[in-house]
């Protein structure tokens, strides 16, 4: 029922934006009558798994009922139509029409990418939706996309994740040393220099790698969706903070030849969706983490801990390292860089005085 009226809100809210953009009366709320359109839109996540998978799925049930119809999108979870990691590749061919992801999973292809997902130590689910609708970061992240013939928007963000499931305890720095990790993006590279090895799985593949011992450790999401795979049935030991990803965004992209078929209208409808979407999930994940977490805190079998502090001080120091390095040998990433780190510095410094400080009392 909850969901179900999130779709109507998002719907009536939608159409409302798309009639003052074309300044007409729309009458009974539903966009003009006009060409229709039929999208395929594939996604790097298993089909309709929460949170994640369900991302792109109320995005094309609140399109299609925003649109009366005009617009509809038919949703593949990964695997389906392509490869989980193969969704910016489809997209920018043309092969579909939209793709839901997380632009880290770009690395190597378009390196620069992975500061609108996450950087390690870097910005929050809040500090990235600032940067990003008002604060430049979503005209930097367009001009990124441009040449690979795409049309990129913020739709979704887990919040602060886990540290990640472990089958082995991590009380010194040292215990980093041959960890084999299913972690992604640029948080992989740093547990490479600090004595571990990265590997990179889909999210289907995860709870047999870490069950069968082919890995060591595994980051995934977070108590909501580590649950919804059972990763507490394979590993003991669950750590904190998620360093690695601090405030994960994900991301709609479109070709833009399929975005520039729209009318403004429609334009308007999808923008103003996945916008929507992005705030509702930040609210499912924080009901859904809270819960799941105390679930998790019953299970005599599992261990929550903190990681060492001097495991978490190597950590960022090497963070700071890997993304100066990037930001040195890559032009996309300096300019792109250059701006996140800039709004970080005033976000955090606000951060301080607000969210930071609030907590520290309340938990005093």
């Amino acid at each position: 029922m909850k969901r179900r009226e999130f779709v109507g809100g998002l719907a009536a809210a939608a159409s409302l934006t798309a009639c003052a953009q074309e300044q007409k009366d729309c009458g009974d709320g539903t966009a003009t009558v006009g060409e229709t359109f039929e999208w395929s839109c594939v996604t790097s996540w298993p089909p309709k798994f929460p949170g994640l998978g369900m991302a792109p799925e109320n995005v094309a049930t609140a399109i299609e009922a925003a649109s009366g119809g005009r617009i509809k999108v038919k949703v593949y979870g990964a695997g389906e139509l392509v490869p989980a990691f193969e969704v910016f590749d489809a997209v920018s061919r043309g092969t579909v029409e939209m793709g839901h992801g997380a632009s880290y999973y770009h690395k190597g292809k378009l390196d620069a990418a992975q500061f609108f997902t996450a950087i390690p130590f870097g910005m929050t689910n809040t500090e990235l939706n600032g940067w990003m609708y008002y604060g430049g970061g979503l005209e930097l992240y367009r001009e990124l996309y441009e040449p690979f013939n795409l049309v990129p928007f913020p739709t979704g963000n887990t919040g602060v994740q886990m540290g990640g499931w472990f089958n082995k305890e991590i009380n010194v720095i040292d215990d980093l040393k041959g960890l084999k990790m299913r972690i992604p993006g640029l948080g992989g590279e740093v547990l490479r220099r600090a004595g571990g090895t990265p590997v990179t799985l889909p999210g289907a593949e995860i709870f047999t790698a870490l069950q069968t011992g082919a890995i060591d450790a595994t980051e995934w999401v977070g108590p909501y969706n580590d649950s919804s795979f059972g990763l507490h049935k394979a590993a003991r030991y669950y750590y904190y903070p998620g360093w690695q990803e601090p405030g994960p965004g994900l991301e709609t992209i479109i070709n833009k030849a399929a975005w520039e078929s729209l009318p403004a209208d429609l334009q308007a409808i999808v923008e103003t969706t996945c916008q929507a979407v992005t705030t509702d999930m930040a609210a499912e994940y924080t009901n859904g983490n809270a819960m799941s977490l105390a679930q998790l805190q019953q299970d005599e079998n599992i261990e929550i801990r903190p990681f060492p502090q001097e495991v978490l001080a190597l950590l960022k120091s090497i963070s700071k390292d890997v993304v100066e390095e990037l930001m040195a040998t890559d032009p996309a990433s300096a300019k792109i860089g250059k701006a996140y780190f800039d709004f970080l510095e005033k976000a955090s410094a606000n951060s301080r005085i607000s969210e930071k400080a609030y907590l520290a009392a309340r938990d005093y």
